[in-house]
């Protein structure tokens, strides 16, 4: 109880702080290690655009993966239609082939074609960047015709989903402000101490109420209204991340065997302070406290509801 009153005391002490942002620097392991110079560089191509921006982009389309093909024939990392590629795929890595399937291709192609959009509507007013996120959406001549973000619903979900879950994929620049659902995220997780480990678990009542790792998490945040992924390296991506020094109770941290990518994140836990997180641990053991320092920690997230909703149900 303590614990959960001190959350509420920290977050009212820090609420006035903002959370930053336009970063052009990306978050540690937010991109794996493979694509991470790509995305820097071509991240940087126009004023339109950073790293965090284009990743986010990237997760959104498939999730990093340059097999991803979609049943309306998108195809690789990037996700063109074979039309588009056509049109606006580059040879992004010189060796005289675009080959869509190939990173060192799609990545510089999707950078390019989204500075081609935002050239297209330069002189539209508004935002630069929203308005290139609507012209990828609804085309150019909607951005055009309605003289910035056009009022079609699908649009602008598209523009405030791409904008806020790039924040997930910079590096923080400020504080990053607390949670206002994190005592009672911890709270929940504290309820559950002693319950046995299940992998798969889910918490419900034909499991026997029994957990893993990220099913435990995602059932402490949607207990106060915030619905996160099922898998620990999705919710990686559910808000900014504090550094080790900055953590608050309630933060989400991550436990990876590759600490270049956080696609490969295994473990997650909700910390609690004073170094210990509540977690659901491996097969044979309870949910209990345990040491956030060991060598396979990644990271950590401040768990937002703007971040969790600008997830993708599926990468």
């Amino acid at each position: 109880m303590l614990l959960v009153v001190g959350v509420y005391l920290v977050a009212g002490n820090l609420s006035g702080g903002g959370a930053g942002g336009g970063s052009k620097t990306l978050a540690k392991g937010a991109v794996p290690a493979a694509y991470q110079p790509l995305v820097l560089k071509w991240g940087n191509l126009c004023p339109a655009i950073n790293p965090a921006l284009l990743a986010a982009q990237l997760y959104q389309e498939s999730g990093f993966n340059p097999r991803a093909q979609s049943a309306a024939a998108a195809q690789g990392i990037a996700q063109f239609i074979p039309g588009t590629w056509a049109t606006h795929g580059i040879d992004g890595d010189g060796d005289g082939d675009r080959d869509v399937w190939d990173p060192k291709d799609a990545i510089p192609s999707a950078a390019s074609y989204d500075c081609s959009l935002a050239k297209y509507v330069k002189d539209v007013p508004g935002n630069p960047t929203e308005n290139m996120l609507a012209s990828y959406n609804a085309g150019a001549y909607a951005v055009i015709k309605y003289g910035g973000v056009p009022p079609y619903e699908e649009t602008r979900n598209y523009v405030e989903r791409i904008t806020t879950l790039a924040e997930s994929f910079a590096a923080p620049t400020t504080r990053v402000d607390p949670s206002e659902q994190a005592a009672g995220a911890i709270a929940y997780a504290q309820d559950k101490l002693g319950t046995p480990y299940l992998w798969g678990g889910n918490g419900t009542a034909d499991q026997g109420g029994r957990f893993d790792c990220s099913g435990l998490t995602k059932a402490a945040y949607e207990s106060v209204g915030i619905k996160l992924p099922r898998v620990a390296n999705d919710q990686y991506n559910a808000g900014p991340h504090p550094g080790r020094d900055e953590l608050l109770p309630g933060d989400l941290v991550f436990f990876s065997d590759d600490l270049t990518n956080s696609r490969a994140i295994r473990h997650v836990g909700i910390y609690v302070g004073g170094g210990y997180m509540i977690n659901a641990p491996y097969t044979g053991a309870v949910i209990r406290f345990d040491p956030i320092d060991t060598p396979d920690y990644f990271g950590a997230t401040r768990v937002t509801e703007d971040g969790a909703k600008a997830l993708p149900s599926a990468v």
